[in-house]
């Protein structure tokens, strides 16, 4: 496959990095109940949901009027030593605690930094190539999928017959209905994606394609549009994920998530399943009808 370059999209408005932190603050905070953090809880008729902001602000250590420019989306000058001390108190786990810190204090060269092309080195593509019986591909920022072996092609479908552009999770899950009949686990596998997309956003802020992305798919899912108002984040990591293949059937696979340490925006993640399983066996199965499929799936270029 040659390389493809993604068309930009039409000037789409960059994400509000402080209608973000706000409504990060505010999730995070309408989630726990005083009884939650060690509060007596006095009186059954809340207003809002969660802890008020006097109660959290009391339990990091600041002032309500400092805590409340703060959700308000104003970071600007706040410590990180406040930032630690608003996550301990929101209990915050740690892919939270560094979106908050992304949010609240976005560093300066991002925006730089974001127009570098997503290229995937041509050794890890002959790596990909020799993962006999793994599937196994790169992924890269926005979900985007950047390269593939054999096997990923015959477990997930030929991702080299769709036009660039269209190579990305959160487009194929939310987009293709193919994805509900393969992911038996469809809406844990939603909500990852978009958890990714969150992350994605609190470090590139001024990305425009990942604005256009979220406009896209806020405009023709409802599901994620649900999703994204959550504000949830997560980082990639491991877990098992169930499929039904459409030419052998179910499937229970563990995956791994591998961030390449010379650009921790693209992760290698591969699949397995448990020696001499039924999974095992439907592997071997579909690599051999999946013989003559697409051998690899050629980085594309993104800005």
């Amino acid at each position: 496959m040659d390389d493809q370059v993604t068309p930009s999209p039409a000037a789409p408005e960059p994400l509000d990095g402080r209608a973000e932190l706000s409504e990060f603050l505010r999730t995070r905070r309408a989630r726990l109940q005083p009884e939650d953090v060690g509060l007596p809880n006095f009186g059954r008729h809340r207003r809002v949901p969660g802890l008020r902001r006097e109660e959290l602000a009391q339990l990091a250590g600041v002032s309500v009027a400092y805590y409340t420019r703060l959700e308000q989306g104003n970071g600007r000058n706040v410590s990180g030593e406040v930032l630690d001390a608003i996550a301990r108190a929101l209990r915050l786990t740690d892919a939270e605690h560094a979106h908050l810190t992304h949010l609240a204090k976005p560093k300066q060269h991002k925006k730089k930094r974001q127009a570098r092309p997503q290229r995937v080195r041509p050794a890890l593509l002959q790596l990909l190539d020799s993962m006999d019986g793994v599937p196994a591909y790169v992924a890269g920022r926005r979900t985007d999928i950047l390269g593939w072996n054999r096997m990923a092609s015959a477990l997930f479908g030929d991702w080299g017959t769709l036009p660039p552009e269209e190579r990305n999770w959160a487009r194929i899950c939310f987009l293709r209905p193919e994805s509900r009949a393969l992911f038996q686990d469809w809406e844990q596998k939603a909500s990852d994606i978009v958890s990714y997309l969150r992350m994605d956003a609190g470090c590139y802020p001024n990305d425009p394609l990942l604005s256009a992305l979220v406009g896209e798919l806020s405009v023709k899912s409802e599901e994620f549009r649900s999703l994204w108002a959550t504000h949830d984040v997560r980082e990639k990591g491991h877990g098992i994920k169930r499929l039904h293949h459409s030419l052998v059937g179910d499937l229970t696979l563990s995956y791994e998530t591998l961030r390449l340490p010379d650009d921790h925006d693209q992760s290698l993640i591969a699949y397995h399943a448990e020696p001499d399983s039924a999974s095992a066996d439907a592997l071997r199965l579909l690599a051999s009808w999946g013989a003559d499929a697409t051998r690899t799936g050629a980085a594309g270029t993104s800005k």
